[in-house]
């Protein structure tokens, strides 16, 4: 589509958009780590909080877990050896040393939104770039509002930094292989060499860059081009040197299990596989149903006229299904092809502006029509997210940290998720995995439960009750009646 307003207005427009994109994502900021998926943000954050109270130690990092059930062994240290600690360094740090009155939570949620800004801006350089400035207006805003990505960039995760660092990567990617500029080489190794210590699935981000470099080079000629293969180099040195660094001596005890996420349960390319990654996730609830149409026209109109956005397209369907299994079970994981789904989009958008296959102003309504009830669609499917349930566990955890010592370990029962635990700000344990004798002997102190269930009702008839509500017991388990 033909840039029809001056340059000045495209930047006015891409500004509303970013600060449209932390002012949504600003919406229950306050919350307590206890919405969707707080099991997954209460581990990310309980590294920071403990960066916070015990130091910044970036070569081991813990969390509040001391149980087998993510790695299998017993893990009293609380080792949490998963993504290199990036997001967690920024989140102690703005806490500890910036504050500006956000409490701890608020501030894990705030290095996601400024990661998921950045990661806007940097989608509209790489659309204006591809598509123009109209497309990169539009990728931007994709990116900025779509609900699904609204609650996904605010949450206390990695992946929201870890997608900055990939896009970032990315951009600078296509900038060299556009004007062969070495001095973009520099950028582009150091934040795909961010990306894949976060994670390594990451590296799907780089197709476009594999295409570009076959393009230019083919096969034998990439591997005579001594800056790519040092490029290269430079990406993957830091990854394996942090895997290895994880692996070391008993390290490995706070690896959680990862086999499973690829093809665990044998889902991949079944029937129910394609239903949950491109019907309920993708079409649903993603793009609200209504954002199908210029994502798959953009998709087949990006083949020929915009191989960039195609192989970033291609590269996710890869990863996709790479990572079966934790793709279905898990929707958070598809927050790293929402920038792909963004440049889709765009690209969908500017071949019916710029087409007009039917009428032009019906054309145009019918656009615009689509975006606003994709947005729609996509809020009502993803609006219960923010839902906190189970506001017990709050409540209980400060009491915890009121009767009890910070030093002490509290078993708190919550079915295996460490949202609960988190509340308590202890170490400990989140299921009862064992007899309690066997867990007292590794250090439990107290039970903390949120549930008066058959254990918690048999752990009452042996332990002193330190202080009942309707809503919680805390049991000292050095006392016994």
């Amino acid at each position: 589509m033909k840039n029809r307003f001056p340059q000045s207005l495209f930047y006015i427009f891409i500004g509303v958009i970013l600060l449209g994109a932390i002012g949504v994502r600003l919406y229950k900021i306050s919350s307590p780590v206890a919405d969707w998926h707080s099991w997954r943000q209460a581990d990310t954050a309980s590294v920071s909080y403990l960066y916070v109270r015990d130091g910044i130690d970036i070569l081991y990092p813990r969390y509040f877990d001391v149980s087998s059930i993510q790695t299998s062994y017993i893990n009293l240290e609380g080792w949490r050896f998963v993504e290199f600690p990036f997001f967690n360094i920024a989140h102690a740090i703005g806490y500890k040393y910036v504050g500006a009155g956000y409490s701890f939570d608020e501030w894990g949620r705030l290095i996601s939104i400024a990661s998921s800004v950045v990661t806007t801006f940097v989608l509209f350089l790489l659309g204006w770039r591809v598509i123009g400035r109209f497309g990169g207006l539009v990728a931007a805003f994709v990116y900025a509002f779509l609900p699904y990505n609204i609650f996904f960039t605010r949450v206390i995760l990695p992946e929201p930094m870890g997608v900055m660092f990939a896009v970032l990567g990315l951009y600078f990617g296509v900038v060299y292989f556009d004007t062969f500029k070495k001095k973009y080489l520099i950028p582009t190794v150091i934040f795909f060499a961010c990306a894949l210590l976060m994670k390594p699935f990451f590296a799907f981000f780089a197709f476009p860059l594999v295409y570009m470099a076959w393009r230019e080079y083919g096969i034998i000629g990439i591997l005579k081009q001594k800056v790519l293969l040092l490029s290269f180099s430079g990406v993957l040195i830091p990854f394996f040197v942090w895997r290895g660094w994880m692996n070391y001596e008993t390290r490995f005890i706070g690896i959680p299990f990862f086999a499973w996420a690829f093809n665990g349960d044998g889902i991949r390319f079944r029937p129910s596989f394609w239903n949950w990654i491109f019907a309920e996730r993708i079409a649903k609830m993603i793009l609200g149903m209504w954002g199908v149409v210029p994502l798959s026209v953009g998709f087949l109109y990006s083949i020929k006229k915009y191989p960039v956005i195609f192989f970033s397209a291609l590269g996710m369907l890869c990863y996709l299904s790479l990572v079966a299994t934790a793709n279905v079970r898990h929707d958070y994981y598809q927050t790293m092809i929402v920038p792909a789904i963004a440049l889709c989009v765009a690209a969908g958008v500017d071949w019916f502006i710029s087409h007009a296959p039917f009428h032009k102003f019906a054309t145009t309504v019918f656009v615009a029509f689509s975006m606003c009830m994709m947005i729609l669609v996509g809020w009502y499917q993803i609006r219960d997210n923010y839902q906190v349930n189970h506001g017990e566990i709050i409540a209980a955890g400060e009491a915890v940290q009121k009767l009890t010592s910070e030093d002490s370990r509290v078993i708190a029962p919550y079915n295996g998720d460490t949202a609960f635990l988190y509340q308590t700000k202890r170490f400990g344990w989140p299921v009862v995995d064992r007899s309690i004798d066997e867990m007292i002997t590794l250090g439990a102190d107290y039970f903390v439960s949120v549930n008066y269930d058959a254990d918690t009702n048999n752990f009452m008839k042996l332990f002193k009750t330190v202080e009942k509500t309707n809503q919680y017991i805390i049991l000292d388990l050095h006392e016994r009646l």
